[in-house]
């Protein structure tokens, strides 16, 4: 158990977390619940300087993965919290187990409880559904990824906790990288028109990837080399292990589309590269996490 001073000592260490995201998550949310006025249950009834210690525990087994948003809470409170980590970012728990000692003002410690489990149960919940969807897929080389449906605002902590959940990420954003959908085809006239203009205007360290949604399509993109991923839209099994032998390893293929727990085993058993789900964010059930007050 060691005292934490920086938040980003919790962050789990295959991903990025910004601490500027961090605090400026924590602030945030922080705004939002105390308002103008601040706590005024605890200033009422708590007298300035009392003491309190209270424990965050585990009310469910899973991933956890929000840990340095709760210290930054509690220390954007007051400097006086002291905080001792029993678990990191990306670990798994059983129910029950520790996850967080906190001590110091009770003020400060009662304002920023609802913040500091609103950031460890939201994003343990998309943790916990990553760790589900990746324990389908073993044996396979299938990468699990989010998408770019996400709480607004929250998109850089949501593809963090997907991190932590063992997956991996899709765009951050439309500058990450050029993906080509149904709609950009559509306006541009078709498969090799529009993957022609993307390439004259791509940089030779972006990647464009284009969106399929039939067989034909994909004999098309490969015929004009110019794609480096395909996206296979909501094709059924029998087609994505025809677009296998017909990519040929030509171009990594990702599948989009109909990606559930029910689905993944049997998407991943094809050899495609990887599978984008938009669930892993925003159906996410939350953590069930409590802090509880040592009295």
């Amino acid at each position: 158990m060691t005292e934490i001073m920086n938040p980003s000592e919790l962050v789990y260490p295959e991903a990025f977390l910004s601490p500027l995201v961090i605090d400026e998550a924590a602030m945030r949310a922080l705004e939002e619940d105390l308002g103008r006025a601040g706590d005024v249950t605890s200033i009422a009834t708590i007298p300035d300087h009392t003491p309190a210690h209270a424990i965050m525990v585990a009310r469910q087994a899973g991933v956890v993965a929000g840990l340095p948003l709760a210290v930054a809470a509690f220390h954007s409170l007051s400097p006086d919290v002291r905080i001792q980590a029993h678990v990191k970012d990306g670990a798994a728990v059983a129910k029950g187990v520790k996850l967080l000692t906190i001590s110091g003002p009770a003020r400060a410690i009662l304002a920023g409880e609802r913040t500091a489990l609103n950031f460890v149960g939201r994003l343990s919940g998309v943790a916990t559904l990553t760790a589900d969807f990746v324990r389908h897929t073993a044996g396979t080389k299938l990468r699990i990824c989010c998408t770019r449906k996400t709480t607004p605002g929250l998109r850089a902590l949501e593809k963090y906790a997907v991190r932590c959940g063992g997956g991996f990420n899709h765009r951050f954003g439309l500058d990450d990288a050029i993906l080509i959908k149904d709609n950009h085809i559509a306006v541009a006239g078709g498969v090799k028109a529009v993957l022609k203009r993307a390439r004259a205007h791509a940089g030779h360290l972006v990647k464009i990837e284009i969106e399929v949604d039939t067989l034909d399509q994909l004999r098309d993109v490969l015929a004009t080399g110019m794609a480096d991923v395909v996206m296979l839209d909501n094709m059924n099994i029998a087609n994505l292990k025809e677009a296998v032998k017909l990519a040929d390893g030509k171009v990594v293929l990702e599948v989009s589309g109909g990606v559930t727990l029910g689905s993944i085993s049997e998407i991943a058993k094809t050899g495609v590269d990887y599978a984008s789900s938009g669930a892993l964010t925003h159906s996410a059930p939350n953590f069930d996490v409590a802090l509880d007050i040592d009295a």
